[in-house]
């Protein structure tokens, strides 16, 4: 068998991290090529790689974040509500294991939802499926997933995914359907799931958002048990950008 047969039985059997190591290989002169048992750890190793770099790109693709943010770009300067020691140790993705919450909240312009694709962004890095949904398009989800019949299985894809951002929490009223169907999904994900909420508003007024003194009991009972709670402070980002 010689080296191109091989190369292409790489490729025919999608081991494309392999493939693309083994040509570099056989590129280079026969005296300066590897030892047998070295290329077999050369190839496993850039098959890994490969695999791990096709499911990042698959889960940035599915989350469709906000923003290409990333954890190195935040801003933690004095007075902006967050620490460096903090973000060190959110972004080793702990609080996604343990199906922790992170509840954002500041005024406008801040960098909240910044803030909340940086930790998807590094989740996805991490191996952890992440979705995004600012406030508006996840009510728009749930009203369409109810109308053409998939409302059942979209619960049970948010409620298997390690990692559910809603941005933009309390900018417009709820329905009692809302009302319900965030509980359920509050619910399912209980100690399975990590969930991300920005908000201007702060969480002690999220109960009176909510207007509904049992459910909101229950959903804000969920979102804040074992949550890590950030208040970011400044001025508007967007601003300071313009000027």
């Amino acid at each position: 068998m010689n080296q191109q047969s091989t190369l292409d039985q790489l490729q025919e059997l999608k081991l494309i991290g392999m493939a693309k190591r083994y040509e570099a290989i056989i590129k280079q002169p026969v005296h300066q090529q590897p030892e047998p048992h070295t290329i077999v750890g050369l190839l496993t190793e850039a098959e890994a790689g490969y695999r791990v770099y096709q499911r990042t790109q698959l889960y940035l693709r599915l989350s469709k974040l906000r923003y290409n943010a990333t954890p190195e770009q935040i801003n933690y300067t004095p007075g902006r509500g967050i620490t460096k020691e903090t973000l060190v140790t959110l972004t080793d993705g702990t609080f996604i294991e343990k199906s922790e919450n992170l509840l954002i909240t500041g005024s406008t312009g801040c960098g909240k939802s910044y803030f909340a694709c940086a930790m998807g962004r590094n989740a996805c890095l991490l191996g952890h499926r992440t979705m995004y949904y600012s406030m508006n398009r996840f009510i728009e989800a749930l009203s369409m997933a109810r109308l053409d019949g998939t409302y059942i299985r979209w619960l049970n894809m948010i409620a298997k995914t390690p990692l559910l951002i809603i941005d933009d929490f309390g900018l417009q009223p709820l329905s009692q359907d809302m009302r319900l169907s965030l509980l359920q999904i509050l619910e399912d994900r209980f100690a399975k799931g990590a969930t991300i909420v920005t908000s201007q508003l702060p969480v002690s007024k999220w109960y009176e958002y909510i207007n509904e003194p049992t459910l909101a009991d229950a959903i804000c009972d969920r979102l804040t048990a074992n949550a890590h709670k950030i208040e970011l402070k400044g001025e508007s980002l967007r601003t300071r950008k313009n000027n």
